[in-house]
């Protein structure tokens, strides 16, 4: 084990019920804050706008939707490398499950005013969460599979960015909305997040990966 190898270990919980907390609380969290983003309409992170988008198109609630483009995005990941954990089940379960609860009985904010305030509480809230439950090391969620397939050589923070952009696109042409926020999230979220796991001094990473 090398020096960084020794470093990321040290940075990565062994306590079972703490990862298991930080799996669950994080995928909790993470489905709220994307229930926020969509219901701001000011537009979402990319995946959740593909699969909004092919939700809409094709009639189906979120949380199907989800699954579908979920398997799509792990076996990108695991064509370079990097398979799924138990966490990545627990993440499409939990996130699907809250934002297909949450979209109904939350209001769309009648004002401009009161939709930035959405989206922008919405995104500290991403970029924490996404940490947490990456933390716990059992298994990244499909968006955050396919961007640290990538890394090397791409950082995961540019890398997030990629897979956000490519699923706004495609979300927004099969009908979603996009907007500032979705300009946010791509431009953003993937340089926060990481700034954020670096404050947490938690490795991202996954120990899941097969070398290539």
């Amino acid at each position: 084990m090398d020096e960084r190898d020794g470093r990321a270990a040290q940075r990565r919980p062994h306590r079972p019920l703490r990862r298991t907390a930080m799996l669950v609380g994080g995928s909790l969290t993470l489905g709220t804050g994307v229930a926020m983003l969509l219901t701001a309409n000011v537009g979402s992170d990319g995946f959740s706008t593909l699969v909004n988008g092919l939700a809409m198109g094709s009639g189906t609630q979120f949380v199907v939707a989800n699954a579908a483009v979920s398997v799509v995005f792990l076996v990108v990941a695991a064509l370079r490398g990097l398979l799924p954990g138990i966490g990545t089940l627990v993440q499409i379960a939990v996130v699907g499950s809250t934002v297909s609860l949450l979209l109904p009985v939350l209001d769309v904010p009648g004002s401009v005013v009161g939709r930035v305030l959405l989206l922008t509480a919405a995104f500290p809230v991403l970029a924490v969460v996404i940490v947490s439950y990456l933390g716990s090391h059992l298994g990244a969620g499909p968006a955050e599979s396919a961007a640290l397939a990538w890394d090397p050589p791409l950082p995961f923070r540019w890398s997030y960015s990629a897979v956000q952009l490519v699923g706004a696109v495609v979300g927004w042409l099969l009908g979603a909305t996009i907007g500032p926020g979705t300009v946010a999230v791509i431009l953003l979220l993937g340089p926060v997040v990481d700034l954020t796991a670096r404050l947490m001094r938690i490795d991202l990473h996954q120990g899941n990966a097969v070398s290539r």
